[in-house]
């Protein structure tokens, strides 16, 4: 199963995590946001965060914006967090960026809508809908998933804590390959409790072994 951190920006808190091995770490380029970065890419956040991929998470951004911020902090993939069309998704995905498109759910109607972007992203980020983007530690009903319309993988986020990971591992939802982990694991906005998320990394591996 993959595990993406995300909302990441102090380098010994990054350091930390790295040796969890991570598939994703997440970083937040929203200004309105807690956990944000940034414009400026400080030394600890544009060096490589190999194995694991890095992440930008944007909102609304142009896609001249979205290729500068690629750029500056050698991201490896985005995650489109705001109302970004599928031909946007598309023209970037033609450049050979890895996309990730998140939705926040409330009701049917938010799940109806990812039919638009089959084919145009890479993987689908499942949140819950809240005055907020993203970061809100609440759940959406998780059984809407059922009606989830296309063959897109998708990583499932929103409130998903130190204690949910045997009922993460019991969902059976055939494109769920993953989980997005935020702030229900944080200590203060962008600074995670790596004791918890190693727990959790090890209660999740383990059912793979």
């Amino acid at each position: 199963m993959i595990i993406k951190v995300c909302g990441m920006r102090d380098e010994q808190n990054i350091a930390q995590l790295k040796k969890l091995n991570p598939d994703f770490i997440g970083l937040i380029f929203y200004p309105k946001s807690s956990r944000f970065v940034g414009e400026t890419p400080l030394s600890h956040l544009s060096e490589s965060f190999a194995p694991a991929k890095k992440v930008g998470v944007m909102v609304n951004e142009s896609e001249e914006s979205i290729l500068k911020k690629i750029a500056d902090f050698k991201l490896d993939a985005v995650q489109l967090h705001g109302s970004e069309s599928a031909d946007l998704c598309k023209k970037l995905k033609s450049r050979g960026i890895s996309v990730i498109k998140a939705f926040s759910i409330a009701g049917e109607e938010d799940i109806e809508r990812i039919a638009d972007y089959a084919g145009c992203v890479d993987f689908c980020l499942i949140d819950t809908k809240t005055p907020k983007v993203g970061g809100s530690g609440m759940k959406f009903d998780w059984n809407m998933l059922n009606n989830y319309p296309i063959n897109t993988p998708f990583l499932l986020s929103g409130g998903i804590g130190p204690d949910d990971a045997e009922l993460v591992k019991n969902l059976n939802f055939p494109a769920m390959v993953g989980v997005d982990l935020n702030s229900k694991f944080e200590i203060s906005p962008a600074v995670k409790n790596i004791g918890q998320l190693q727990t959790f990394f090890q209660q999740i591996h383990k059912s793979e072994k």
